[in-house]
């Protein structure tokens, strides 16, 4: 009896002293403007943190009195902070792995610097690797207007293999390139590819998507990765790229060629070290055609939505060990069934699925709704959303979807009609700035009214749809958000042309909280974050420039001076490196970002 009393005085006293410690910050961002995005869109001064959650926010007298001998005080010198930005449809994980291999353009005004890049990249780049230039780029952001020639990629890149990527539509190999994956005159075309031919039938570099973009990832595939060591460090940059640029959480999205579990290693060893700072729910992607039905049966049966290595244990919870970042299974998407792709690619006509997707989809979704698990479905057109709600709501007669999280990645072409459906089925769409890249193509194809309404924002907003913002980085649009929110507050395409109609260009507020508020919704998680008040997760970026009052080119040029996340400060710029932990060099040495960085400042 004697030590039970003194076990439950010692854990009394532990539990007094939590919430003792619970109430004192131990950070305090004070001077600054805190746009907290709540429902009045309140301004204040202050931030109080303490255990991942923010305490209160207030004047600076008022936050200030609640500090205590250890807490850290940064002032923020005028400048803005908002929360932190969640990317509803991102490839990180798989970006991660390569991105100390990549070459950006992304950001990039003048072609002449992109081919000088390239020079300057193949010179360092030693053999056996490849020079590559990976998506997040395109024609009508250079200042020429124009894509780089064959001769221009083969004079700077010489005998050091080259892949560039242009959205998914094309992408260059230069003769290095072509000899080194061994393509020639008899190497077959793959279906909905094309590896273009010169009149003498030999290659010519040039990889077409017709419109299926198999041939540009499954080519990319073939070039050589890092070693672990290096994607681990690789996988680190690029998490500091995003928090660099502000992003503080990411919906995986899954993708091409990222094998579950396998191609999961390096983010599941970084979750178990606490090392993650970036918020990571992800969803599992079918990668073989004909098998995908079989590995959503494995799936299932062998992964909790929601388990993680980022649960903490309950005598963590208990006596207050900060909870590692979210990396969990949210759900199966966005792709389903291979049948069901419907490839975004604006250069060529819309494709036309399968007679057969109807059969397969419904297997794997009712599997899928069933067990209760939340899904995602790539979607461009509207002509397949229409295939697709069709089996949804077949599926709803027989198992109720019963409000089960589900939504559509990307739908630019979707009608009202369809929209209407979808609210019905309470489903939610995750947008992209797909359009900011491609828009000028789309136009070639649809015309300037189809153009106006694509993507049809503020009727799904009306209509009281769940609507979460994203970039769709890394391969197709950049993964930089600030092109996002500009492309939502102008309609405007990265080369200036504004496309879209006045009734879907929104104002900046509306836009930061589609890439806030927005995003959590979609599975439900703007009950704690999203919004700067008491309670709320501590996710909070602190601008280089004031967002809601700097001119609409400089939206492009905004990026965080410091970036807390779970309440610690996971990126720092120059001004403010005293509160972060120096970054380490890329490695291999040779790596692009040890010269370039990531997303290239105008």
């Amino acid at each position: 009896m004697k030590n039970f009393t003194l076990l439950l005085y010692t854990y009394f006293l532990l539990a007094t002293m939590q919430g003792i410690a619970q109430n004192s910050p131990t950070l305090i961002v004070h001077n600054a403007k805190i746009h907290t995005l709540d429902h009045n869109n309140s301004v204040k001064q202050a931030i109080a943190v303490a255990d991942g959650k923010i305490i209160k926010t207030g004047t600076n007298s008022e936050i200030l009195k609640l500090k205590a001998k250890n807490t850290t005080l940064i002032d923020a010198k005028g400048s803005t902070i908002i929360p932190g930005l969640f990317d509803s449809h991102m490839h990180i994980i798989r970006g991660g792995r390569f991105y100390n291999t990549e070459l950006r353009w992304d950001g990039v005004r003048s072609l002449k610097k992109a081919l000088s890049m390239l020079k300057e990249q193949a010179e360092r780049t030693p053999s056996g690797q490849w020079v590559r230039v990976v998506g997040g780029w395109n024609a009508y952001q250079f200042e020429e207007k124009r894509l780089p020639t064959l001769d221009e990629i083969n004079e700077a890149t010489g005998n050091v293999p080259a892949f560039i990527l242009h959205l998914y539509g094309h992408a260059y190999l230069n003769k290095a390139g072509i000899a080194a994956l061994k393509i020639d005159a008899d190497t077959p075309n793959p279906s909905g590819g094309l590896i273009e031919k010169d009149t003498n039938g030999n290659p010519t570099g040039m990889l077409i998507a017709e419109p299926n973009a198999y041939i540009l990832y499954a080519t990319l595939s073939k070039l050589p990765e890092l070693s672990n060591e290096e994607k681990v460090n690789s996988t680190k940059l690029f998490m500091s790229e995003m928090n660099r640029l502000g992003v503080t959480a990411i919906m995986d999205a899954g993708g091409g060629f990222q094998n579950y579990p396998d191609d999961y290693g390096i983010t599941t060893k970084l979750c178990e070290e606490n090392a993650l700072t970036v918020r990571m729910p992800y969803y599992l992607f079918a990668q073989k055609a004909g098998n995908e039905l079989a590995d959503y049966t494995k799936w299932i049966s062998s992964v909790e939505i929601g388990d993680g290595c980022d649960v903490p244990s309950d005598g963590a919870k208990r006596f207050g060990k900060m909870p590692k970042m979210e990396y969990h299974v949210q759900g199966g998407g966005e792709n389903l069934v291979m049948s069901a792709g419907d490839f975004e690619n604006f250069d060529k006509p819309r494709p036309e699925l399968s007679p057969a997707m109807e059969g397969q989809l419904k297997a794997v979704l009712s599997l899928l709704i069933k067990n209760r698990w939340p899904f995602r479905i790539h979607a461009t057109y509207n002509e397949s959303i229409t295939r697709f709600l069709n089996v949804i709501e077949e599926i709803n007669q027989e198992t109720p979807l019963d409000g089960l999280l589900w939504f559509f990645d990307h739908a630019e072409t979707v009608s009202t009609e369809n929209l209407q459906r979808i609210k019905k089925l309470q489903g939610g769409i995750a947008i992209q700035h797909r359009m900011a890249y491609q828009g000028e193509n789309f136009i070639k194809r649809y015309g300037k009214k189809a153009a106006a309404n694509t993507v049809p924002i503020k009727k799904m907003m009306e209509m009281g749809i769940k609507v979460g913002m994203g970039t769709d980085g890394t391969r197709v649009a950049s993964y930089n958000p600030w092109v996002g929110l500009y492309w939502l507050s102008t309609g405007k395409t990265l080369g200036g042309l504004k496309y879209m109609s006045e009734e879907n260009i929104l104002d900046r507020t509306t836009a930061l909280k589609l890439f806030t508020q927005g995003s959590a919704t979609l599975i439900n998680l703007d009950k704690d974050r999203g919004i700067l008040k008491e309670n709320y997760l501590a996710d909070f970026i602190l601008l280089s420039d004031d967002y809601f009052t700097t001119s609409e080119d400089k939206i492009l040029n905004i990026e965080s001076k410091l970036t807390i996340v779970n309440g610690k400060v996971v990126y720092a710029n120059e001004e403010y490196r005293n509160y972060a932990a120096p970054q380490p060099k890329a490695i291999p040495e040779w790596s692009p970002v040890n010269y370039y960085g990531g997303y290239q400042k105008n």
